[in-house]
């Protein structure tokens, strides 16, 4: 972790939360208590900010300096409203693509993702703040610097930024092998967004149940998946074939 991108102590952490910094997520000492302890849990709690417990040895190896228990990261990165992101690339005038991904947690695979986004157009990235992989060193890195510039959204629930995409005239398509629909057969000239689900489960069945279709990609080995962001990138090229 970058030393940059990271607060420790318990009192400091609380004041970036409520100054509105973009606190990633917290790693806190395992069976650590006091009432700052729990004015901090308090603030989280308002603030829906991630956390963990976690051994005072990975404590110790993220910051040398008395960190009292708990380190936070910070986001090198501000994030976008959906609302004025949907809104902005309508009325831009061209033909919106966004990627949803469904608390993918691994931050080497959400960078290179990201990666991929840049490189194929993609208007915008809508994560959940809850489960999903944080914006740090790792991500920046892996991303080769695109993190800086694709817009990336943060929302409470993923069903609800569904929801207001389909209301906004955004398709949405699921990326998953419960289907038997091949992504070669969908229609992906229009205003799309493409959800990938995380690395272990895939697509959360109840974001299933909403979406207005889902594809898989054709697999003709032994081995049943791809990793996410490979298949990230055969969703999001087979979108610009068929629009250019």
């Amino acid at each position: 972790m970058e030393k940059e991108h990271q607060i420790f102590g318990i009192r400091a952490i609380i004041e970036a939360i409520q100054a509105g910094k973009e606190v990633d997520k917290v790693f806190i000492q395992k069976e650590i208590s006091g009432e700052l302890m729990k004015d901090l849990m308090k603030v989280m709690k308002r603030a829906n900010i991630n956390f963990s417990y976690v051994p005072v040895e990975k404590l110790n190896r993220l910051t040398p300096n008395n960190h009292q228990g708990a380190v936070a990261t910070i986001s090198p990165i501000g994030f976008i409203d959906l609302e004025h992101l949907v809104e902005s690339t309508i009325a831009s005038g061209t033909k919106p693509l966004f990627l949803i991904l469904d608390q993918i947690s691994d931050a080497r695979n959400f960078g290179a993702i990201i990666r991929t986004a840049e490189c194929t157009g993609v208007n915008g990235i809508i994560v959940q703040k809850a489960g999903s992989a944080p914006v740090n060193g790792d991500t920046v890195k892996t991303s080769a610097g695109a993190v800086f510039n694709v817009p990336i959204c943060k929302v409470e629930h993923i069903k609800d930024a569904i929801f207001y995409l389909q209301g906004s005239g955004i398709k949405t398509v699921a990326a998953t092998e419960k289907t038997e629909s091949n992504i070669y057969d969908l229609q992906l000239n229009e205003p799309v967004a493409i959800i990938m689900g995380s690395e272990d489960r895939g697509i959360n069945p109840s974001v299933l149940k909403i979406v207005d279709e889902k594809a898989k990609l054709p697999m003709f080995g032994t081995i049943g998946s791809l990793n996410v962001s490979v298949a990230c990138g055969a969703f999001l090229y087979e979108a610009v074939r068929q629009r250019n």
